[in-house]
């Protein structure tokens, strides 16, 4: 049966959230990339950075030819401006973007904007409607709301690094920005709950307080109401769960790895089938989750054997034989030439002015009659300071040679 191809990339007239304008004032990684959710799906989006201090975005992780290959992607269907907001001309002149705008998203530590005459009350005066999401590491009050706050902090405060890593092991942090990338969808469905509020409920703008530290303490799931309700702390477990098994990463006889996971029971019943072991779904322990992860050493003796018998292809193709739950375990390479994600065109290209076709990670999610688009990749730093200001303010050519003489943009 042949795949079908995916859609083609809508025009911004069908997008979702034409119409909408975004000024992207964070820097570093949860606020940007909950703007460029907002962007991929339409939104005028507006990057403010500092005239000499961009963000540090642009320069972390690879590059290839000076250009930030991590900036390409965050930045991407952004428009790049800068002001430095710190001055009053700057303010200024942000205070007047703010009036035409429906959001604005920021990441400076507490007291920063209200310094600059640009807090919320002052947002707000310019434009009643604005949604102005704060995006910081403790959130913007209690004992810690002034303390630099980094994604890194928030994986280890809230619960994930005690639970990540190998029983006789230490705390594990991702290698990746998993705080930000969660705090980022997160902040990403703030705004859009806020807009619909104020347009269908006719309500009016407000404030999203998004603490970088919470949302992975929602993931935990069950574990604060049963540390609430049983006094348990749930150990580290490596790639075990103690929520059910055989959960867990096994080598093939090749050399590769496999994740089995068996959350239902029926799933769990046809694995021991198929590995040769049909004798243990009769145990009693065996009819629940919680007694097949007490017997975890038992079973993974049993699946693991199975599988280093055999290479990785032959594995997967017996446990998708008997509708048994398997993947492989993927780097980067192995993504970019599976062919699930192909047809999805979950990594798309976009042309890039500086350095052509580029692969990059496409919009998060499919609609059918207003899907997103990548318009354009991320922009080098303060592109479209004049045409923005001179188009949107009514700024003139001299006015503009002033404000940068002065250094407010």
């Amino acid at each position: 049966m042949e795949t079908p191809l995916p859609p083609a990339a809508p025009p911004v007239a069908a997008a979702p959230l034409r119409g909408v304008t975004v000024l992207d004032c964070a820097t570093l990684f949860a606020g940007p990339l909950a703007a460029t959710v907002l962007g991929d799906f339409g939104a005028d989006v507006v990057k403010v950075e500092h005239p000499t201090r961009p963000d540090p975005a642009r320069t972390h992780g690879p590059s290839k030819d000076g250009e930030g290959l991590w900036w390409k992607m965050l930045g991407r269907n952004k428009h790049t401006v800068t002001l430095d907001l710190s001055r009053p001309a700057g303010a200024g002149l942000l205070l007047r973007l703010a009036a035409q705008a429906d959001v604005l998203i920021e990441n400076f530590r507490p007291g920063t904007l209200e310094r600059w005459g640009l807090g919320p009350e002052e947002l707000h005066r310019a434009n009643p409607r604005l949604v102005v999401a704060r995006v910081t590491g403790f959130g913007q009050y209690g004992p810690y709301a002034r303390r630099p706050g980094f994604g890194t902090l928030a994986e280890s405060m809230s619960g994930f690094a005690a639970l990540t890593g190998e029983p006789d092991g230490p705390p594990t942090l991702p290698p990746f920005g998993l705080a930000d990338g969660v705090a980022a969808l997160v902040a990403a469905s703030a705004v859009q709950t806020a807009l619909y509020h104020r347009d269908v409920h006719n309500g009016p703008g407000q404030v999203v307080d998004l603490a970088i530290i919470e949302p992975l303490l929602t993931l935990l799931g069950p574990q604060p109401t049963a540390y609430d309700q049983l006094g348990t702390v749930p150990p580290r477990t490596g790639n075990r769960s103690v929520n059910n098994a055989p959960r867990n990463l096994y080598p093939t006889r090749d050399g590769a790895w496999v994740a089995v996971s068996t959350s239902a029971q029926s799933v769990a019943e046809r694995v021991m089938k198929l590995v040769g072991h049909p004798e243990v779904t009769a145990e009693p322990w065996f009819a629940g989750g919680a007694g097949r992860a007490a017997h975890a050493d038992l079973l993974d003796a049993h699946v693991g054997s199975w599988i280093a018998a055999r290479d990785r292809d032959a594995v997967i193709a017996a446990f998708e034989e008997a509708e048994a739950a398997v993947s492989p375990v993927y780097g980067i390479a192995d993504i970019f030439e599976d062919p699930q994600y192909r047809a999805l065109d979950s990594l798309t290209t976009v042309e890039d002015p500086e350095l052509g076709p580029l692969r990059m990670q496409n919009v998060l999610f499919r609609l059918s009659a207003t899907p997103g688009a990548i318009r354009w990749t991320g922009r080098v730093h303060g592109r479209d300071t004049r045409a923005v200001l001179g188009e949107r303010l009514g700024l003139s050519p001299r006015e503009l040679d002033r404000l940068a003489a002065d250094g407010a943009i």
